[in-house]
């Protein structure tokens, strides 16, 4: 009984991913932690709001094949979407965190499945431009060493919904990478409507701070305020290594 109660007080304590936003917890939103990333919850829309989680080279590497199992989480105290909410939607189980990203371990790899880690995206996105981009950040994970990510979608009253537990269909989804292992640190963002496109990864490209105001979250709030400032302000599509 000891060892448990130990084990609890040193959970409770122990401190926020470097990576996650700022979050308050609340009778709709929770925060969970899984073993290769961290997510706010929102049981208003059926997802997570952002999921946060780093990446380094040996990760992308990975290893295990997909599962390609979803499952719901049992982390979410309310209970997660299910898949009879995409069941004949028209909408593909959209990972936030991708699988490619949770390739490192068996346990990584099974819980990215989890419903709390999907989104309801449109197949001509999550097979196209979303994958470019997922792709992208691994490309840079492999350059940089190790790349820190938060993604979700862009959380907004009165989206239409999908299934019994009415999951909210996004309009939008972001991405937001922050390089610490550069001379210089830097920081990009995305956010790219939920549909398909040809167009160049750098088009979807936009600042920290107008994201922030979108979607009200506050990225990387430990860095230091004036480096986070700094990095926030500006798109920065010059100082990363692009492979398109």
């Amino acid at each position: 009984m000891k060892y448990l109660f130990t084990l609890i007080v040193a959970f409770a304590l122990s401190p926020t991913p470097w990576e996650c936003p700022s979050y308050q917890e609340d009778e709709n939103k929770y925060y969970v932690v899984h073993s290769g990333f961290s997510l706010l919850y929102d049981e208003r829309y059926e997802q997570a709001r952002w999921v946060a989680y780093e990446l380094n080279e040996n990760e992308v590497k990975g290893g295990f094949e997909r599962t390609n199992k979803f499952l719901e989480d049992p982390l979410v105290p309310t209970g997660s979407a299910e898949g009879t909410d995409y069941k004949s939607s028209g909408y593909d189980r959209g990972h936030l965190a991708p699988a490619a990203d949770m390739g490192y371990s068996e346990k990584t790899m099974a819980e990215s499945f989890y419903y709390s880690n999907m989104s309801p995206q449109t197949p001509s996105f999550n097979r196209g431009v979303w994958k470019r981009l997922e792709e992208q950040v691994r490309d840079w994970a492999l350059q940089y060493h190790q790349v820190f990510v938060v993604t979700g979608p862009v959380l907004q009253p009165n989206l239409p919904t999908i299934g019994i537990n009415k999951v909210a269909v996004p309009n939008y989804y972001y991405k937001v990478i922050l390089d610490t292992s550069s001379q210089h640190r830097q920081m990009i963002s995305f956010i790219l409507p939920n549909e398909g496109s040809s167009a160049s990864l750098k088009s979807f490209v936009v600042s920290t701070d107008s994201l922030e105001n979108l979607t009200k979250i506050n990225f990387y709030p430990k860095l230091k305020e004036e480096i986070e400032h700094k990095l926030e302000s500006k798109s920065n599509i010059q100082t990363w290594k692009w492979n398109e």
